[in-house]
């Protein structure tokens, strides 16, 4: 969710907008029941229409395109679980073919930008039952209008009372939709039962293991107290950062959170137009995320698990802010060895020892070879191959026309052969999501060089939490 920013939302939505979203189970269920019906109608016309004599290609994208568009139509309108997951595929957008990304871009933006925002009376209310009926002692100013919205809450900017001679400070508020549980957790459990369809979207995607990994994730963004937690022990960990900042927590409640507020724009604003910053700039962004994310690990023994360029700002000073810590993943030993060791040999073309690690952990069946494995990762890999490597949509979008070959169902097939744990499939989505973010931004980092220094079996040395 995109939080902490100084960018508005949309200032006045009308009763009816605010009305659109569907908030009953029922209406909810049926909104994402919707796309297998419609899409299954998809099929069966273009079946038709093959054997009517078109273009199997041409009606195979055709009938892409319409699925995506209307998929993300859905998912963008609900908040919950399915702008969550939404806003999850959307990162994968570089590696639609291009003839397909298009028409749907816009649909991705807005779901990676903001969601239909909550009623000033509502934020009184929650707040009046997280902080007491006299909240607005706490605040020398509190403005109703939010500063930001997404799936489970919102962002108000405040000014927080200064108290024992402290003088006022400026603070971001974020506040839990009511209901946001029931609808998150209702919305995931149709979404696993409509997995198949997110196939038709991103066909290399194993859609029912990511929703199943990614319920874990949301579910724990509905503790506010939790998460405020996570965002001071980050804020610890990185203060006297060079090139990072995390904003440190002023109070919290189970439903709110009050932080420090930065004034910044987020990443995606780079990435809508990478030419607003030198290459050398966006250089410094992408090797600050890639040890951020690499470190972490190690050095706390958790990774931020939301993927999403809302979650890093740019500040006016240069540097980025790391924000909401609500999908953060617990890893009390590290970055998983295991999965250090498989990526090092990928990355060295040692195929027996790959092999060896991923079967002796019981990752893939004997009936997977290491030749399918090397063609299935392919030049995926090739960040973690060579120094200084050049991050870019053209070389993203390359693998995922290759991946998404729909007159081949061998890709496919591989990657569904390949058994990881929640553990690792967590920490490769979080990877491939970030990926995906810093190709858009059109950067250049050593992944490699990061990788040697933080991840045990990589050849580097540090080996746990704290160290």
């Amino acid at each position: 969710m995109t939080t902490l920013t100084a960018i508005p939302v949309p200032a006045a939505r009308s009763a009816r907008q605010e009305q659109a979203v569907p908030r009953g189970g029922l209406a909810r269920t049926a909104a994402l029941a919707s796309l297998p019906l419609a899409f299954g109608g998809r099929a069966v016309a273009g079946r038709f229409r093959r054997l009517a004599g078109a273009d199997a290609d041409e009606v195979s994208a055709a009938t892409m395109q319409r699925n995506a568009e209307q998929l993300f139509a859905v998912l963008g309108r609900l908040k919950g679980g399915a702008m969550k997951v939404g806003q999850a595929l959307s990162v994968y957008e570089p590696m639609i073919p291009a003839e397909m990304a298009g028409p749907y871009r816009e649909a991705l933006a807005k779901l990676q930008a903001t969601g239909p925002t909550m009623p000033a009376r509502e934020v009184h209310r929650v707040l009046a039952t997280q902080l007491g009926r006299g909240w607005r002692g706490h605040f020398a100013s509190f403005d109703d209008t939010p500063a930001a919205a997404a799936s489970v809450g919102q962002v108000h900017r405040a000014v927080w009372s200064g108290r024992g001679g402290r003088p006022d400070r400026e603070v971001a508020v974020k506040v839990q939709y009511p209901g946001a549980g029931d609808a998150l957790a209702a919305d995931l459990r149709t979404l696993e039962r409509f997995a198949a369809v997110l196939t038709l979207i991103v066909p290399a995607l194993d859609a029912r293991a990511v929703l199943g990994e990614l319920r874990a994730r949301m579910l724990d963004e509905l503790n506010y107290r939790a998460e405020a937690d996570r965002q001071r022990a980050f804020a610890r960990e990185f203060a006297g950062h060079p090139g990072l900042t995390v904003p440190r927590v002023v109070a919290s409640a189970p439903a709110v959170i009050v932080s420090e507020w930065l004034d910044g724009e987020p990443l995606g604003a780079l990435i809508a137009d990478p030419r607003r910053a030198g290459a050398a700039t966006r250089d410094r962004y992408a090797r600050t995320i890639v040890e951020t994310m690499l470190s972490s690990p190690a050095r706390l023994g958790m990774l931020h698990a939301d993927p999403h360029p809302g979650n890093f700002l740019v500040l006016r000073d240069g540097r980025l802010a790391m924000i909401d810590f609500g999908a953060v993943a617990e890893l009390p030993d590290g970055f998983p060895p295991a999965l250090a060791r498989t990526l090092h040999h990928l990355a060295e073309g040692d195929a027996e020892a790959m092999m060896g690690v991923l079967r002796a952990e019981g990752f893939v069946g004997a009936d997977v070879t290491a030749d399918e494995v090397l063609r299935y990762v392919g030049a995926l890999a090739n960040p973690l191959r060579e120094r200084d490597f050049h991050l870019h949509r053209d070389w993203l979008r390359r693998q995922g026309e290759r991946m998404v070959n729909l007159r081949s169902r061998a890709f496919w097939e591989t990657g569904r052969r390949l058994a990881l744990p929640p553990e690792h499939l967590l920490v490769v989505r979080v990877l491939s999501g970030w990926l995906n973010i810093l190709a858009q931004l059109d950067c250049t980092t050593d992944v490699r060089g990061l990788a040697e220094e933080w991840l045990p079996g990589f050849g580097g040395h540090r080996a746990g939490p704290g160290l």
